[in-house]
């Protein structure tokens, strides 16, 4: 059954967008697509050129690096409300780690290209986002450290 919100309406959940003036998520919207993922697909992998981001609506979408010892291994899953995908926004747009939907996923998938367009058309809205997006960034890296001194900052017993 379709969803009968339309994506502006949706997007109006989503935390990264709060309060964003109905008119920049109606062309924001413009570029998404609503998209099911079956548990288990890869949604991009390294190296691939990135040309979209998710948002994730329902289910978790698990980033992976390959380790030549360990094999894939998880280095963050990533929920309801959140945003997945940052290389859309740098060249040479080409994935850093592997995505892939940890289970069943609705989400909504933005072209990158599209909407680097329209934030270069509309300056003020690139700007927003690039401010919103960047926060966002930055409570990851936050997260990311605190993650690595808990694996790696108590020496070793003995």
């Amino acid at each position: 059954m379709a969803d009968p919100q339309t994506i502006d309406q949706l997007l109006v959940e989503v935390p990264a967008f709060e309060g964003l003036d109905p008119e920049y998520l109606e062309l924001i919207a413009g570029c998404g697509v609503n998209r099911v993922v079956e548990a288990g697909t890869y949604l991009w992998r390294e190296g691939e050129p990135a040309d979209d981001f998710f948002v994730v609506r329902r289910g978790r979408i698990a980033l992976e690096v390959f380790s030549p010892a360990r094999g894939q291994v998880v280095i963050g899953t990533h929920g309801p409300g959140e945003l997945v995908g940052w290389s859309w926004l740098f060249p040479p747009y080409r994935w850093q780690f592997d995505g892939r939907a940890a289970e069943t996923t609705h989400a909504i998938v933005f072209d990158g290209a599209c909407l680097r367009g329209k934030c270069d058309a509309d300056q003020t809205l690139g700007y927003e986002l690039m401010q919103r997006f960047a926060a966002r960034m930055l409570a990851r890296l936050q997260a990311t450290r605190l993650q690595l001194l808990d694996v790696y900052g108590h020496p070793p017993s003995g």
